[in-house]
C-alpha cells in the first residue's frame, strides 16, 4: 500500500501545482504552452516506466501476476499507448461540448481540471471492479473481448451523428431537477439569481464531460485489461493518459479533423485487444507483439492522415 499511497500523493501534488501555481489565473492556453505541457506529461509517463521496472525488480509492489520487471514495463507502456489513442475521440467530444455551451477558452482549463479529478475516481472504481471480475470469473475475458470487437465493428458500420450536448438525455433531465442559467460569472460553477442558486454553463459542461468519460472508459478499461490484469499497471497507465489529456486537448483540438484516418487505427487496436482477450486462456501473446501492433497502428493512422491532408491541399 505504501507505493499506492506515494503514487496517489504524487498525483495530488501535480494537480495542486497545476491549479494553484501554473494556472492560478484563468487564461487562454496557447498552442505553444499546450505543446510544452503535452511534452512534459508524455516525458513523465515514459520516465515512469523506469520506476515500474525498479518497483517490480526490487519487489516493492505486490506483483499479483508474477511479472518479470521488463514484462511489467512493456505492459505499462502498452496500456498507456492504448489509453492515449482511445482519448483522441474523447478530445473531439470535449471540443463539441465546449462549443455547444459557449465556454470561453480561458475557462476551459478549469472545467477540464475538475473533470480529470472525477475521471480518476470513476476510472479507479471501474478498474477495481474489472480486475476483480477477471480474477474471480475467468470467463469475463470472453465478454470483455466480444464487447471490444463489437465496439470496433460499430465504429466502422454505424453512421456518425453529430453529438449535441444540449439534446442529450443527461442535460434534458438535469434541467428538470435543478435551475440552469446561460449566465456566466467568471469561473464559477454556480451563481445566485434572486432567491435561487443556478448552475452555470461551466457546471453543465463539466457534468456532461464526466458522463462521456465514463462511456469512453467502457471501451478503454476492458482494452487495457486485455494487456494486463495487474491493478497498479492498469491504474498508473490510465492515470498518466488522463493527466496528459488536458494539455493534449489544447494542443490537438484545433486540428483534430486532420487525423481523420486515426479512426481506423482505433478500430484495429480494439479488434486486436478484443481477439487477444478472447484467446487469453488458449494463446499466450508475447508483450512485444501487443506493443508493436499498437505502435504501428497509431503510426500508420497518423501518417496516412497527414499524407491525405497534403494531397487535399
Amino acid at each position: 500500500m505504501t507505493v499506492w499511497i506515494i503514487f496517489l500523493l504524487g498525483i495530488l501534488v501535480f494537480l495542486a501545482l497545476d491549479l494553484g501555481v501554473f494556472n492560478k489565473n484563468a487564461h487562454v492556453i496557447s498552442v505553444r504552452e499546450a505543446s510544452i505541457w503535452t511534452a512534459v506529461w508524455v516525458s513523465l509517463s515514459m520516465l515512469f516506466s523506469g520506476v515500474i521496472y525498479w518497483l517490480y525488480n526490487t519487489g516493492k509492489i505486490d506483483n499479483v501476476d508474477g511479472l518479470e520487471p521488463m514484462e511489467a514495463t512493456i505492459d505499462y507502456i502498452t496500456g498507456y499507448l492504448i489509453e492515449l489513442s482511445l482519448s483522441i475521440d474523447n478530445i473531439f467530444v470535449i471540443a463539441v461540448i465546449f462549443t455547444s455551451f459557449q465556454i470561453p477558452q480561458k475557462y476551459q482549463h478549469r472545467v477540464l481540471f475538475w473533470g480529470i479529478l472525477g475521471a480518476i475516481v470513476f476510472r479507479a472504481l471501474m478498474i477495481f471492479f474489472g480486475v476483480a471480475l477477471i480474477k474471480k470469473f475467468s470467463f469475463t475475458t470472453y465478454i470483455f473481448g466480444a464487447f471490444l470487437i463489437f465496439t470496433a465493428i460499430r465504429m466502422v458500420t454505424s453512421k456518425e451523428k453529430p453529438f449535441e450536448p444540449k439534446k442529450s438525455f443527461l442535460y434534458r433531465n438535469l434541467r428538470k431537477i435543478m435551475p440552469i442559467t446561460s449566465h456566466m460569472d467568471g469561473q464559477k460553477f454556480f451563481v445566485k439569481l434572486r432567491h435561487i442558486t443556478a448552475a452555470t454553463p461551466l457546471f453543465m459542461a463539466l457534468i456532461i464531460i464526466e458522463f462521456t468519460d465514463v462511456l469512453f472508459a467502457l471501451d478503454s478499461v476492458p482494452a487495457i485489461l486485455a494487456i494486463t490484469s495487474d491493478p497498479f499497471l492498469v491504474f498508473s497507465s490510465n492515470i498518466f493518459a488522463i493527466l496528459g489529456l488536458r494539455s493534449m486537448y489544447f494542443f490537438l483540438a484545433h486540428m483534430i479533423n486532420k487525423f481523420q484516418y486515426l479512426k481506423y487505427s482505433l478500430v484495429a487496436i480494439l479488434s486486436f485487444v478484443g481477439i487477444k482477450m478472447i484467446l487469453a486462456h488458449h494463446v499466450k501473446f508475447p508483450q512485444w507483439i501487443s506493443l508493436g501492433f499498437i505502435g504501428v497502428a497509431l503510426g500508420l493512422g497518423i501518417l496516412v492522415s497527414f499524407l491525405r491532408e497534403d494531397r487535399a491541399d
